[in-house]
């Protein structure tokens, strides 16, 4: 089922999310309602936060991003088979130089805008078999994972840019949250009380 996604202005997501244990309730089904609302949308991740739940999931599936040719056919082929579910996931370091790179989220349509990261993560996390890991990873990979992970820390990727481009655009990101925005999917904005 395709659920809606959560528009910026939510407190939801603002809220860390909590652990979870396999016994959360209709797990498999959320699950598979979240990679089902990520494909609808054509996102590349999403966070618990972003369907309304202030707990620790996200899902990753980088395919998309192996198309691009400016990459080296390594990037393109770690790209193309990386397709992953974080549960509980806890950030171990993150190392390497910073770097830039144009970032946009479902929860805030049409916002899209560069920003610094390192270039390379450790993090700890359960699959869906709650199966425990501590994975390394670099470059466009850990970038995206960085970005879903920040969702269930209650950060947005608006959160890191400079207070100058933050008020340049005080005004979108109020209309994102009233709904006054096209999107071709469904949205939950919380000062508009519907869904789209």
């Amino acid at each position: 089922m395709i659920l809606p996604i959560i528009a910026y202005g939510d407190a939801v997501l603002r809220k860390v999310g909590k652990d979870i244990d396999k016994d959360y309730p209709e797990l498999d089904t959320l699950l598979e309602n979240m990679w089902e609302t990520m494909y609808n949308a054509s996102g590349v991740g999403l966070a618990a936060p972003q369907v309304g739940r202030a707990i620790r999931i996200f899902l990753v599936d980088t395919s998309p991003f192996a198309e691009d040719e400016e990459l080296s056919k390594e990037e393109q082929k770690a790209l193309a088979g990386f397709k992953k579910t974080f549960i509980n996931a806890h950030m171990v370091e993150e190392t390497g130089k910073n770097w830039d790179f144009n970032e946009g989220c479902l929860s805030i349509p049409d916002v899209r805008e560069d920003v610094s990261r390192k270039d390379t993560i450790t993090i700890s996390y359960m699959d869906e078999n709650f199966k425990e890991h501590t994975e390394t990873f670099d470059g466009l990979l850990a970038r995206v994972i960085q970005h879903e992970y920040d969702h269930i820390e209650g950060v947005l990727f608006t959160d890191k840019l400079s207070s100058l481009k933050k008020r340049l655009l005080r005004g979108r990101l109020s209309s994102i949250s009233k709904g006054k925005i096209k999107v071709d999917y469904r949205m939950r904005f919380p000062d508009a009380k519907k869904a789209r």
